[in-house]
């Protein structure tokens, strides 16, 4: 199973970017997939969870994105989509995909994207 991630680049604060993330491989199954997240690591941090979405729709979000980021996906397709609005600074990080698969059984990370937020 392979996580493809897409969509990070450079952005001023305030602006929006859309991260995508597709999963891919020939022994997965369709809707196999349970959980599906965007964690990220930012210069000299550890990573963090910043939001995640179960095979039902339900959502978390970490305390400093919450109002500002929304996290969806399309269980047809194995893709989950963060869409980031009001970015700031602080939001400078590598950005990875995780999804938990059901059949074939593992948790797997995309490759990660970078975003960069200017002030």
């Amino acid at each position: 199973v392979q996580l493809q991630a897409s969509g990070g680049g450079l952005v001023q604060a305030g602006g929006s970017l859309r991260l995508s993330c597709a999963a891919s491989g020939s022994i997965l199954r369709d809707y196999s997939i349970d959980d599906m997240g965007w964690y990220r690591r930012a210069p000299g941090k550890q990573r963090e969870l910043v939001a995640e979405i179960t095979s039902s729709g339900d959502t978390r979000y970490a305390e400093s994105v919450k109002g500002r980021f929304a996290i969806s996906r399309d269980n047809a397709k194995n893709t989950v989509t963060l869409q980031m609005n009001s970015l700031k600074p602080e939001d400078t990080a590598v950005y990875y995909c995780n999804a938990d698969v059901l059949v074939p059984r593992g948790n797997y990370w995309g490759q990660g994207t970078l975003v960069t937020v200017s002030s």
